[in-house]
């Protein structure tokens, strides 16, 4: 999202659900249905333009277009690969997802996780697809991305080399689900090269919207029995295995019978009385089917004897099934890692499950205005972003008796994936929080942080897509600060907040007093005698930076690109920026400057009319083809490229005609009616 318009459309959309899992986004606009329709009444396969079979969809370095692991491939269809393809056969399986030549094994360990949960699986692969019926060249799939769930699709052509898959690919070679569902998945991050490397919680959330959360068993949270029992009761993921030392201990079997390097699926927590001892149970799946634990607790050990006939009725079912039961005490022993991926509540259905209540918000780190880096950089940390959230209710049963609120923080940097063509990858992010109770709504400054202790703050600093961590408090209000590390590093962020009881949860906007020292000076000098800056002294300021700029073409910004600026930013009515306004001003051409930069595919200084189209997209609007070409139309030059300038126009034009729209929509109900003093306003 970018600028205030985004924001609003973005608001309005999920008043209306768009973007819930019920009714997902369409990504760059492309309708599944109604692209389908076409090809079959055309007689023709689709051709996705938006993801051509080029050497830019492989990758920009190992896979980039000079690099000789493109040699020889080529990009077929499954039916030009094998004579009787298909989608998927009867239910998906592990052995449907076998890796390729991309360093991409933390998303196949996501995508294996599905076929353990066939309600997640049929959100993201939808059934109704085949290469038999209806068949068009083209097929959709859905992930979640950053807080909205996006329809993708893509066409069948797959990169291959001597007539074999490339990437991920069916043991058996004829079932293509994975290998679509990893295109469609390379499409929304940029490339299939962005793929390599990752955690595997990053795509246990893109398929199920929730929050993963991971525990190092070897110092586990004294709570975390507790927390496992909750979690179950809330229907979440929940995965554990055991750490390898090197690559002869994946899969190798233990003489207790537990998998090395495997994923394993938790999947109950109960308490048993034995011996006059309460035993803390945890039950275990493995996904083979087989193989099973064979200690104490297992299905045939003794231990069963001596607990009640109702818990070993309840408890145990002895067979050869891949599940089993073993104690806590010893699930910590052997395993090494647990992850929990708590689902948000629209993920739910029926009233099985408890559900977590959820908040949200997004925003950016910006150099020298919102970018302050973490606690060790105090003269510059107070500028971070700030959040509160109130937490009024406590947990129904606490821990030790002591009455606390239960809330989960998840603080994740967006799309770096798609970043890394630019030679950008995650930056190292994390958060601190303090006691806000008492304070007034203000963006609390530097002394605040000076004197005052955090009350919580995230496990470490990192350089992951999020950091997220488990927290209970006393009742009170809080101040959440996610922040980069190193202050002055720009980033867009989505923070989410997961509470066991309702909690309020708001952002602390900025006044003037927020505004670094640097940034005054600067706009002192800039703005003159009247401390005010004209749509002429805007002209002049734009173009003497721009200019300076090699890696962009401009013929420079038009003095009614700065008028309507002005005009969108100009809250007194003055016709001038005061340093506020051009403190915002200054925050969105920087963001359309990354914007424009990540979208210039080829790095050729200027965009072509689809890198123009799918950078509208990012900047948050959704528009028709018809309008899309009014704005080539409007913007671009004799050859169909725009530059930076244009860019820019077309964007604050957008949000200033969005911003009017909203103000005449009094109802929300998406439609206006227009006087004639109304029709007026220039329209294009």
């Amino acid at each position: 999202m970018s600028g205030i318009a985004a924001k609003l459309q973005h608001n309005r959309e999920k008043a209306q659900g768009i973007g819930s899992n019920s009714h997902a986004v369409k990504y760059l606009n492309q309708d599944y249905e109604s692209l389908r329709a076409s090809c079959l009444d055309r007689g023709q396969l689709f051709e996705d333009d938006c993801f051509e079979p080029l050497p830019s969809s492989l990758g920009f370095n190992e896979l980039g277009p000079n690099s000789h692991k493109v040699r020889g491939i080529t990009w077929k269809r499954p039916k030009e690969l094998c004579d009787n393809p298909q989608f998927i056969v009867e239910n998906a399986t592990r052995t449907d997802i076998c890796q390729g030549a991309l360093g991409d094994c933390w998303l196949l360990a996501a995508i294996a996780s599905l076929t353990l949960n066939k309600q997640v699986l049929s959100r993201v692969v939808p059934h109704d697809q085949s290469f038999e019926e209806n068949y068009a060249g083209i097929f959709h799939f859905e992930f979640w991305q950053f807080g909205e769930w996006v329809d993708v699709v893509v066409d069948d052509r797959l990169p291959t080399r001597d007539g074999e898959l490339l990437f991920v690919h069916s043991a058996e070679g004829s079932e293509f689900w994975s290998a679509l569902l990893e295109k469609a998945y390379a499409k929304i991050n940029g490339c299939y090269e962005a793929l390599s490397g990752g955690s595997t919680t990053e795509g246990f959330e893109d398929f199920t919207g929730g929050i993963a959360e991971s525990h190092e068993l070897k110092n586990a949270d004294p709570h975390l029995f507790k927390i496992i029992k909750k979690a179950l009761e809330r229907g979440s993921l929940l995965g554990c295995s055991i750490d390898i030392t090197s690559s002869a201990d994946s899969e190798a079997v233990t003489y207790r019978k537990l998998v090395k390097g495997h994923a394993y699926s938790v999947t109950g927590a109960d308490k048993v009385e034995y011996r006059g001892d309460t035993v803390q149970l945890i039950r275990i799946r493995n996904p083979w089917g087989q193989v099973e634990w064979n200690g104490a607790w297992s299905d045939n050990s003794s231990e069963w004897r001596y607990v009640s006939s109702d818990d070993r009725a309840r408890l145990t079912n002895r067979s050869e099934d891949g599940e089993f039961w073993m104690s806590f005490s010893d699930f910590l022993r052997q395993y090494s890692r647990l992850e929990i991926c708590n689902l948000t509540p629209d993920a739910l259905t029926g009233d099985e499950y408890k559900k977590w209540a959820e908040s949200e918000f997004e925003d950016t780190w910006r150099r020298g205005v919102s970018a302050g880096g973490c606690r060790n950089y105090p003269n510059s940390f107070w500028m971070n972003p700030q959040f509160v959230i109130k937490l009024d209710e406590v947990d129904d049963d606490p821990d030790d008796g002591e009455e606390g609120c239960t809330f989960i923080v998840g603080l994740m940097q967006k799309n770096r994936r798609r970043m890394r063509k630019m030679g950008q990858d995650m930056e190292t992010i994390g958060f601190a929080i303090y006691e806000y109770s008492g304070k007034r709504q203000v963006h609390l400054k530097k002394n605040f942080f000076l004197r005052n202790c955090s009350a919580a703050r995230s496990e470490t600093f990192i350089n992951l897509r999020e950091v997220c961590n488990h927290f209970s408090l006393p009742p009170g209000e809080y101040l959440i600060i996610p922040s980069t590390f190193e202050p002055n590093k720009n980033g867009d962020f989505y923070v989410r907040v997961f509470s066991e009881k309702q909690a309020d949860f708001q952002y602390i906007d900025i006044d003037e007093d927020d505004i670094s020292d640097r940034f005054k000076r600067l706009f002192g000098q800039l703005a003159g005698h009247d401390v005010e800056i004209s749509a002429f002294e805007l002209q002049r300021i734009l173009n003497r930076v721009v200019t300076k700029r090699d890696d962009i073409k401009t013929d420079g910004f038009s003095l009614s690109t700065c008028r309507n600026m002005i005009n969108l930013l100009d809250k007194d009515g003055s016709g001038k920026l005061g340093v506020v306004e051009f403190k915002i001003l200054w925050t969105k051409i920087e963001k359309f400057l990354d914007l424009y930069k990540e979208r210039d595919a080829d790095q050729s200084g200027c965009m072509s009319a689809s890198e123009m189209r799918m950078a509208v997209e990012a900047a948050g609007f959704s528009l028709n083809n018809t309008l899309h070409q009014i704005i080539v139309a409007r913007y671009s030059e004799p050859s169909l490229t725009i530059d930076f300038d244009n860019f820019v126009g077309s964007l604050i034009r957008l949000e200033s005609l969005f911003n009017t729209f909203n103000t005449l929509d009094k109802d929300g109900d998406g439609e206006i009616e227009l006087g004639f003093m109304e029709v007026r306003v220039e329209m294009w």
